[in-house]
C-alpha cells in the first residue's frame, strides 16, 4: 500500500496541484469580472481582497485599461506589476470576454514555467494573470519525500511489530509444522501435545493431526498395494501400445508385396499386354495366388490378435493327441509330396492329453507345414513321441540347414524371417511360430527349437490325461 500511494503521489500529485491551481486562478478571474461588472474596480476593499487572494493562492494580478494605465493590480511590488504590464502588452487578447484560455508558457531565461490567464473583461479592461509551477513542483517534492521517509519508519515499526505478535501466535503452529515434516518422513510415532496457551482452534486441528497420522500409518501399505497393481496396469498398457505399433507396422509391410504384384498384373490384363489365353490365366493365377496368401496372413493375424489379447478361450479338455497328428500328416501329404519330402510318424496307439484340440491342432500344423518348406530335398521328417510320467513331448525334426544361433529366440517373434527370400518363394508370413508360442503360453506348457548336426527340432509339451480311477 505504501509502494502504490508514493507511486500515485508522483504520478498523480502534480496534476492534482495544477489543477487546483487553475481552478483558483478561474475563481480570481471570475472575481474580478464581477467587479468589472459592478464597476467595483476603483474600490478600495475589492482591492485589499485581491490583494489577499492573490498573495494566498501566489497569483500575480493586473488590470489595465487600453491605454495601459494599471487600474488594479495582484502583485508583490512594483517591479512585478512592471514585468507583468510588459508582458500583458506583448499578449493578444480574445474578442469574447466569456472566453477564459489557461495556457502554459515557459521562461527560457529562468527555465520556469507559468500557468497564464490573458482575457478581456465585459467593461473593456484587460486582465492578465500568472502563477509559477515552480512552486507546485517543489510542494510535490518535499510531499513524496517526506511520505516515503514516514512510509520506510511505518514499514519498519508494523514489521517489528508484526514479527514479535506473530512469533507468540505460530509458536503451536510451527509445532504442527515439525510434526508434519516427521510425518512426510513417514515418522509416525509423533504427536502434537496441547498446551495451555494455544487455541481451541490449534488443539482442534492438533488432534486432527494425530489422527491423520495414524490413518495415514495404516493407508500407506494400502496406497503401495494399489501402487503397485497400478504400475502393472501401466506396464500392460504399454505392452499393449507398442504390440499394436508393431502390428500396424508389420501388417503394411507384409501386404505391400502382394499388393503391388496383385496391382501390377491386374494392370497388365487391363492393358492386354499379352492377348494369348495362356498368358491371361498366368496372370490371373498370379492375382489368386498373392489374393489366397494375403487371406491367410490375415485370418492368421485374427487369430493370433485374439491369442495375444486374450480375447479367444482356451476350452480345455480330454483328446487323443495320435489322432490329431495323424489327421494333420494326412492332410499335409499332398505338400509334402509336391517337395518332395517324407513325413514319419510310426505311434498308432491313443495318447490323451488335456487341452484345447482345435489349437493344438494348430500348433502341429504350424510345425509340420514349417518343417515340409525347410526340408531337404528327399528329406524323411520324422514325428515323434517322449514321454514321462505326467507329459508327453511332441517332437518334429527336419533335416536340413540349422538355425543361425542369434535367431534362435527371434523367430517366435511376429513377421521374423531367417531366410526371407526362401520365406517369400514358398509364401511364409512369419506368423505360425508366433501363433505357436501364444498358444502354448494361453495352455502355461513348455515350447521350443534345439538345432541338431543334420536339422532343426521343434518340440511342445502337454500334460497327459490320467483317469481316476487309474
Amino acid at each position: 500500500m505504501m509502494g502504490l500511494f508514493w507511486l500515485a503521489n508522483n504520478t498523480l500529485l502534480e496534476k492534482y496541484y495544477v489543477y487546483n491551481k487553475e481552478k483558483e486562478m478561474i475563481s480570481v478571474y471570475r472575481m474580478v469580472d464581477k467587479a468589472a461588472i459592478d464597476d467595483k474596480l476603483s474600490n478600495e476593499n475589492f482591492a485589499v481582497t485581491l490583494q489577499k487572494k492573490c498573495v494566498s493562492a501566489n497569483i500575480d494580478t493586473v488590470v489595465f485599461n487600453k491605454y495601459g494605465k494599471v487600474i488594479i493590480e495582484g502583485a508583490s511590488d512594483n517591479d512585478e506589476v512592471f514585468r507583468l504590464l510588459l508582458e500583458a502588452s506583448m499578449s493578444s487578447y480574445p474578442d469574447d470576454y466569456h472566453d477564459i484560455k489557461l495556457t502554459k508558457k515557459k521562461d527560457e531565461r529562468l527555465g520556469t514555467e507559468y500557468i497564464i490567464i490573458n482575457n478581456r473583461l465585459v467593461d473593456g479592461n484587460f486582465v492578465y494573470m500568472k502563477t509559477p509551477l515552480e512552486s507546485i513542483k517543489e510542494s510535490v517534492g518535499i510531499s513524496n519525500r517526506f511520505f516515503g521517509i514516514c512510509g520506510i519508519v511505518a514499514v519498519f515499526a508494523g514489521c517489528m511489530f508484526a514479527y514479535v505478535i506473530s512469533r507468540s501466535m505460530t509458536k503451536p503452529i510451527r509445532r504442527m509444522t515439525e510434526l508434519s515434516t516427521k510425518m512426510a518422513q513417514l515418522d509416525f510415532e509423533a504427536k502434537y501435545k496441547d498446551t495451555k496457551n494455544s487455541a481451541s482452534e490449534v488443539s482442534e486441528l492438533g488432534e486432527h493431526m494425530n489422527e491423520l497420522s495414524r490413518t495415514l500409518e495404516q493407508t500407506i501399505s494400502d496406497l503401495k498395494i494399489a501402487n503397485n497393481e497400478l504400475k502393472r496396469d501401466i506396464q500392460k498398457k504399454e505392452e499393449i501400445d507398442d504390440m499394436r505399433k508393431e502390428f500396424l507396422s508389420n501388417v503394411s509391410h507384409e501386404l505391400k508385396t502382394p499388393l503391388a504384384l496383385i496391382s501390377g498384373y491386374a494392370e497388365g490384363l487391363r492393358e492386354a499386354i499379352n492377348d494369348d489365353e495362356e498368358s491371361r490365366n498366368f496372370y490371373c493365377d498370379v492375382i489368386m495366388d498373392e489374393t489366397d496368401k494375403m487371406n491367410r496372413m490375415v485370418m492368421k493375424l485374427l487369430s493370433l490378435n485374439k491369442l495375444e489379447f486374450g480375447n479367444d478361450v482356451v476350452e480345455m479338455g480330454r483328446f487323443d493327441l495320435t489322432e490329431v497328428i495323424s489327421g494333420v500328416i494326412a492332410s499335409s501329404a499332398l505338400l509334402a509330396q509336391k517337395n518332395n519330402v517324407t513325413l514319419q510318424f510310426d505311434y498308432d496307439k491313443p495318447v490323451y492329453v488335456s487341452g484345447d484340440m482345435f489349437k493344438i491342432e494348430e500348433v502341429v500344423t504350424n510345425y509340420i507345414s514349417n518343417a515340409i518348406n525347410h526340408c531337404i530335398r528327399d528329406g524323411i521328417i520324422t514325428v515323434k513321441y517322449i514321454m514321462t510320467d505326467k507329459l508327453v513331448r511332441v517332437s518334429v525334426f527336419n533335416p536340413g540347414e540349422v538355425i543361425p544361433k542369434e535367431s534362435l529366440d527371434k523367430i517366435w517373434t511376429k513377421f521374423y524371417k531367417v531366410d526371407k527370400a526362401r520365406t517369400r518363394e514358398y509364401g511364409g508370413s512369419g506368423i505360425g511360430l508366433s501363433i505357436v508360442k501364444a498358444i502354448m503360453e494361453s495352455h502355461h506348457r513348455a515350447y521350443g527349437v534345439v538345432n541338431h548336426d543334420d536339422g532343426v527340432e521343434f518340440w511342445f509339451e502337454l500334460e497327459l490325461f490320467i483317469a481316476k480311477n487309474k
